[in-house]
């Protein structure tokens, strides 16, 4: 996933993004335990795409609420 490509995105989808790879990141963890998990790169993926969705998500909260 690209920072442009989650920047095009509504706040709405974000949240629904972000909760989609939540889910994925548990069922990894998951995986991982029972040793069932094949690529193991994808875990530290879904982990960066958690942190990018949630930088973009807090960029634009602060930019729309008012200055102090």
């Amino acid at each position: 996933m690209k920072t442009e490509d989650v920047r095009a995105k509504s706040d709405d989808e974000l949240k629904q993004q972000l909760l989609d790879l939540r889910k994925e990141s548990f069922n990894l963890r998951f995986q991982t335990v029972s040793g069932q998990l094949e690529n193991t790169a994808r875990v530290r993926e879904v982990r960066r795409d958690i942190g990018r969705l949630k930088t973009i998500m807090n960029e634009r909260r602060r930019s729309t609420a008012p200055a102090s």
